[in-house]
C-alpha cells in the first residue's frame, strides 16, 4: 500500500518558494509595529502622539506597501499549498482529507502556543481554521475560485462598512467602549507599556486578552472571512499557472501596472481621507480602514507579477540561492521573527516596548532580514528541512522525518 510522504527538494516548485520568503520577509514590517508598541498604534497611527518627521514617513512607507499586502499574500500562498498538497497525495491514488486535517490540527496547537506564549499577533490559527472548510472549495476552476475569494472577502467589507455607518446610531457608551480601543487613555498606555516591559506573567494579562479577543470577534467579523477569501484566491491563482511563473512576461506586466497602479491609488487616497478625518475613531477604525483591506488585494497580485518578472529574468539564480531557503523555512522564519522581535522588545530580553519610534523599528528590522536570510541558506544546505517544518511534518505523517540531508 501506498503511503503519501512530504514534499521532497525535487519536487519543490521554486516561485513558490521565492514568493513564500519574499511574504515572510515583508510581514515582518508591520508585525515589528506589533511587537514594539503599544497595539493600539497598529491601525491607528496618533494612538500614541502625532506622528512628524522620519516615523511619518516610515508609516506612510509601511501604509502604502506593507500593511495587509504581505500577509495577504502570505495568505494566498497558503490557499495554493493546500492545492499542491491534496493533489500530490491524490497523484498516488490516495485520499487527501485525513493528511489535510491532521496537518491543520497540529499547525492549529502551534499557532495557539504562538499566540498565548510568544506574541498575540498570530495569524497561524486563522489558516488553521479556515482551512478545514476551504479545503472542500479545492476542486473547482480557477474563476470559480476567484469569484467565491471575492464573495468571501466582500463578506467582511459589508460587516465593517455596517458597523461604520452605523457607529453615529450607537448608544453613547457603546461608541466610548469601541473608541477605547482606538485612542486608549494614558494610563491604558502605560499600564501595557509596563506590561510588555515586565516579565513573562505581567504580559500574559495582555496577550491572553488580545489573543482570545482577535481568535474570537476579529475573526468571525473580519479576518476569518478575509483570510478564506484570499486563500481561495490563491487557489484559483496557483490553477491559473500564475503563481508558478508560467505565464508569459506580457501577462505579468500588465498584471503588474494594474495591480500597484490600483493598490498604491486606493491606499494614497485612504490615508490622505484619514488625515482629512483627523484619524478620528468615528471614521477610521471602520470605514478609513478599508481603502487599505480593498487595495490590499490588487497590490499583492502586483508584488506576485514582479516576482515573477525577476524569476523569469537573470536573476532566477540569487533569488534561488538566497530568497527560496526563506521560503522553504517560513514557519520556521515566521516564529523566529517572533521570538527575536519579542525578546528585543519585551521584558524577558531587552525591553525596549515603547522606546523605539516607526523610524527606529527599521534598523531591527533590516538585521532579521539578513539574519534570517544567511542562517536560512546556511541551515538548509546541511538539513532537509527548518526545524519547525522538520517537527511539523513529523507529527503531520505520524513517523519523524530524516532530517539530514
Amino acid at each position: 500500500m501506498q503511503t503519501s510522504t512530504p514534499t521532497q527538494q525535487s519536487q519543490r516548485i521554486i516561485s513558490l518558494d521565492i514568493l513564500r520568503g519574499f511574504a515572510i520577509m515583508g510581514i515582518l514590517i508591520m508585525n515589528m509595529t506589533s511587537f514594539s508598541m503599544v497595539s493600539a498604534n497598529y491601525n491607528n497611527p496618533m494612538a500614541a502622539g502625532v506622528l512628524a518627521g522620519a516615523d511619518e514617513w516610515a508609516f506612510w512607507f509601511s501604509e502604502l506597501f506593507a500593511n495587509q499586502k504581505f500577509i495577504s499574500l502570505f495568505s494566498m500562498l497558503f490557499g495554493a499549498g493546500v492545492i499542491l498538497m491534496s493533489s500530490r497525495i491524490e497523484a498516488k491514488s490516495r485520499n487527501p482529507l485525513g493528511r489535510h486535517y491532521l496537518r491543520n490540527f497540529w499547525l492549529l496547537l502551534i499557532g495557539l502556543f504562538h499566540a498565548y506564549v510568544i506574541w498575540y499577533g498570530d495569524i497561524l490559527v486563522a489558516y488553521a481554521l479556515c482551512s478545514v472548510w476551504v479545503f472542500l472549495f479545492r476542486k473547482k476552476s480557477a474563476n470559480n475560485l476567484f469569484i467565491w475569494g471575492g464573495i468571501f472577502m466582500s463578506i467582511s467589507l459589508l460587516i465593517s462598512l455596517f458597523f461604520g455607518l452605523s457607529m453615529p446610531y450607537w448608544p453613547e457608551e457603546a461608541v466610548v467602549e469601541n473608541c477605547s480601543f482606538w485612542q486608549p487613555s494614558e494610563e491604558s498606555l502605560q499600564e501595557e507599556i509596563m506590561a510588555y516591559q515586565g516579565g513573562w506573567g505581567q504580559q500574559q494579562v495582555f496577550r491572553a486578552e488580545m489573543s482570545s479577543f482577535l481568535e474570537t470577534f476579529v475573526f468571525l467579523t473580519a479576518v476569518g472571512w478575509q483570510v478564506t477569501g484570499l486563500m481561495l484566491i490563491g487557489m484559483g491563482l496557483f490553477k491559473a499557472k500564475i503563481l508558478t511563473g508560467e505565464r508569459t512576461a506580457r501577462f505579468y506586466k500588465r498584471m503588474l501596472i494594474i495591480g500597484l497602479g490600483l493598490g498604491l491609488t486606493l491606499g494614497i487616497y485612504g490615508l490622505l481621507q484619514n488625515y482629512a478625518q483627523a484619524w478620528s475613531c468615528e471614521y477610521s477604525f471602520f470605514l478609513g480602514s478599508q481603502f487599505h483591506y480593498v487595495g490590499s488585494l490588487p497590490m499583492a497580485l502586483g508584488y506576485i507579477a514582479a516576482v515573477m518578472l525577476v524569476c523569469q529574468g537573470r536573476y532566477l539564480p540569487w533569488l534561488q540561492k538566497w530568497i527560496a531557503p526563506v521560503g522553504r523555512m517560513a514557519l520556521t522564519n515566521y516564529l523566529m521573527q517572533s521570538i527575536i522581535a519579542t525578546f528585543i522588545f519585551y521584558g524577558h530580553g531587552l525591553g525596549l516596548y515603547g522606546t523605539v519610534g516607526r523610524a527606529g523599528q527599521w534598523p531591527f528590522i533590516l538585521g532579521i532580514w539578513l539574519l534570517q536570510l544567511l542562517y536560512s541558506q546556511w541551515w538548509l544546505s546541511r538539513f532537509k528541512f527548518g526545524p519547525f517544518e522538520w517537527a511539523w511534518r513529523s507529527l503531520t505523517y505520524g513517523k519523524v522525518q530524516a532530517f539530514n540531508k
